[in-house]
């Protein structure tokens, strides 16, 4: 086989002769028909990821036909056509693994990083990570879907169901995700280097309903924005540009440092993080083992105990405090909410513990979409009354027409 070659970080692919690999029991050999390049890639060549190997065949955008399959391998046969992504490899036992995360893989080996990828005539894959494509559409383009169309699509969902969506950096990624999202029916707002013209033409041309620069604000706040270039500044104006709830979903393997931001551009819970969500701190972990590089620390979301409201879902659950008349003859009460208190009506005979559901005042619930808010009624009795009080309810108690205790 023929291959280019990564021998050095920094340096130019070499082109190699290479014995032809032979597949493992698990695993396949691919004939290469096509592979996409990704910005990724120059990651790699470049060293701005963690731990790089060398020598290494770069490229995780494959396409080609299997030619020899390994004794365990089932369901794939020789002559089919596979893709190979950038997940190349998970050990299959982590918690991870087992939790149905294995992006998240505490042991996963990737495709062009850590195990040779698709610039070559032929690789070797894990059976379990090539996915069948069948005999519809040519090699070329179906590549780029192996990385740019598999980190779009999951990004967007992500990002949510909301109708108004901005896509920082219109690559690869951006220009097949903009067809998608223009398809579900969304709004497109396409954001590129400023005085990018012909990449902003090209935005509106697949149906962006706006493009302009990067240190642009849109012309209405965004439900949601990916960005997938590799800058860490446009995180801050992304989080400007979505309105209040909104989500900014970063797509990038890698990103220049993100610099620091007032408080208020999260504020209004414009990151949408949620409870049981995996975060992962990259080399914050504990020392390697024989001079190795850190670990990383994996952070699980947990909503802390609020005063006033539990959380269920996106639903929040709280306690609304009655007087006692205002229980028996009905009232208008003001009832606390995330955005400040609103007025809602009590009918006459309200019990203790009786629910009452004031909608659209939970958390958000992905895009436009939020929970209810639901207050449980609790009487107060005073606990110290003056002599004018006691009369009244001396009155009160020698009512012949109510008896809490009374039986059938």
């Amino acid at each position: 086989m023929r291959a280019m070659v990564l021998n050095k970080i920094g340096a130019a692919l070499e082109w190699t002769e290479l014995t032809d690999p032979e597949p493992g029991p698990d695993e396949i050999r691919v004939k290469i028909s096509a592979c996409g390049i990704c910005r990724t890639d120059l990651h790699v060549v470049d060293g701005e990821l963690p731990d790089p190997q060398v020598p290494i065949i770069p490229g995780h955008e494959i396409v080609g036909r299997i030619d020899s399959i390994g004794a365990r391998v089932k369901g794939l046969d020789i002559g089919e056509r596979v893709g190979i992504p950038w997940l190349g490899h998970t050990c299959g036992i982590c918690p991870y693994c087992l939790g149905g995360q294995e992006n998240l893989c505490d042991h996963p080996l990737f495709t062009g990083y850590t195990r040779s990828g698709g610039f070559a005539t032929a690789t070797i894959a894990d059976a379990r990570f090539a996915f069948p494509l069948g005999e519809t559409g040519g090699d070329v383009a179906l590549a780029p879907l192996l990385c740019a169309g598999l980190i779009g699509w999951r990004s967007l969902v992500i990002a949510g169901q909301g109708k108004k969506l901005g896509l920082y950096g219109f690559g690869a990624a951006a220009h097949i995700l903009a067809q998608m999202a223009k398809w579900q029916g969304r709004s497109v707002y396409g954001f590129t280097r400023p005085g990018d013209l012909a990449t902003q033409a090209f935005a509106r041309q697949l149906g962006a309903v706006w493009a302009g620069g990067s240190d642009e604000m849109p012309p209405e706040p965004l439900d949601a924005a990916i960005i997938f270039a590799t800058v860490g500044d446009l995180v801050p104006l992304a989080l400007k540009a979505v309105r209040k709830g909104g989500r900014v979903v970063c797509a990038g393997i890698h990103m220049s440092d993100i610099p620091s931001f007032p408080y208020w551009l999260l504020w209004e819970e414009r990151q949408g993080v949620q409870a049981g969500q995996s975060i992962r701190v990259a080399g914050k972990g504990g020392e390697g083992s024989n001079g190795g590089s850190a670990g990383d620390i994996y952070l699980r979301v947990r909503y802390a105990e609020h005063p006033d409201w539990q959380v269920r879902g996106a639903d929040l659950i709280g306690t609304l405090e009655l007087a006692p008349w205002e229980a028996v003859l009905g009232a208008t009460v003001p009832v606390k909410t995330l955005e400040g208190n609103v007025s809602v009506k009590i009918p006459a005979g309200f019990q203790q513990g009786q629910k009452l559901r004031v909608r659209g005042k939970g958390l958000p619930a992905g895009g436009t979409k939020r929970g209810d808010l639901f207050v449980g009624a609790s009487i107060q009795v005073p606990s110290h009354i003056s002599k004018e009080d006691e009369l009244l309810w001396k009155q009160l108690a020698t009512h012949p027409t109510f008896n809490p205790r009374k039986t059938a």
